[in-house]
């Protein structure tokens, strides 16, 4: 494990699903293993309606997370202070316990990409990133999470490695991690760094939670799609991050082709049973 010690002060929620419309009634009838669910924000910033109705009844019965996909935090665009004004309410209406992100940018000069655009590792961008979290964290009044995104293009300009930018950002921030153990995986495979590099250098102090998805081959690369079971590989990386990090929040996504309820409460059992020995070892 990290010889910096695990010393967040947000809860742990053991192993939980990102919530999904297939699911909303299986999980109220028959949650068996799911501890704790994570929202995609931009899906309940709509004042009253249905969804939020559905919320209300999951904040009854499940610990929250807010996962949001439009802060593009990495953007030369102004913040979006509407979108950040609506995330605080949703945020103050079902208090979650915690809100993330992702370290990208998702559009420019007021075009929306719909994608999670890789930045250039610069000092440059780091210092750009660095004063963006932190005035979102004091708009919203709370640490954020930042996740760590697939790509498939890098910058000639970048002068540091992902995971330092990465972890430079959460340290200068003062920000926590997303650590998305998938996409690790794919990014490394895709550019050829070794992920145990990439584990190695991101500080256990600020990995709060774990993503666990699906991807597929392509031609050449490797594509993140959640729209299958983990593999093998990924399983294992998720064994080499507990071993460093220790006990984080883990949860699976799944965004397309979305299984019976069963199937990915299979997954999280998988996970517990890998991750169970090595915990009680750091125990």
């Amino acid at each position: 494990m990290n010889s910096e010690s695990h010393t967040n002060q947000l809860p742990y929620l053991g192993y939980g699903l990102g919530l999904r419309v297939d699911h909303y009634e299986a999980l109220l009838e028959n949650p068996g293993n799911v501890e704790w669910l994570e929202i995609v924000s931009e899906n309940y910033l709509i004042p009253g309606g249905r969804p939020l109705a559905w919320l209300e009844r999951f904040r009854e019965r499940f610990p929250l997370v807010m996962h949001g996909v439009s802060m593009s935090i990495g953007s030369t665009d102004p913040l979006d202070h509407g979108y950040l004004a609506r995330l605080a309410g949703l945020a103050r209406h079902i208090e979650p316990m915690w809100v993330s992100d992702h370290l990208c940018w998702t559009g420019v000069q007021g075009v929306n990409l719909h994608d999670l655009m890789p930045l250039p590792y610069t000092e440059e961008a780091l210092a750009h990133v660095v004063d963006r979290v932190r005035r979102v964290q004091d708009i919203l009044g709370r640490r954020i999470l930042l996740e760590n995104v697939s790509s498939y293009i890098s910058f000639a300009q970048s002068q540091l490695t992902e995971w330092q930018f990465l972890a430079a950002v959460a340290e200068r921030a003062d920000c926590m991690i997303l650590l998305d153990i998938n996409n690790i995986h794919v990014s490394a495979y895709n550019h050829g760094f070794s992920a145990l590099d990439y584990l190695d250098g991101i500080p256990a102090a600020r990995v709060q939670q774990f993503h666990l998805a699906g991807h597929e081959h392509g031609e050449r690369l490797l594509i993140d799609t959640h729209d299958a079971p983990i593999v093998d590989s990924v399983w294992d990386l998720y064994v080499e991050a507990v071993r460093r990090y220790g006990r984080v929040s883990t949860m699976i996504e799944r965004d397309d082709h979305i299984p019976p309820l069963t199937e990915l409460q299979a997954e999280l059992d998988h996970a517990r049973r890998l991750a169970a020995p090595l915990l009680r070892e750091a125990a």
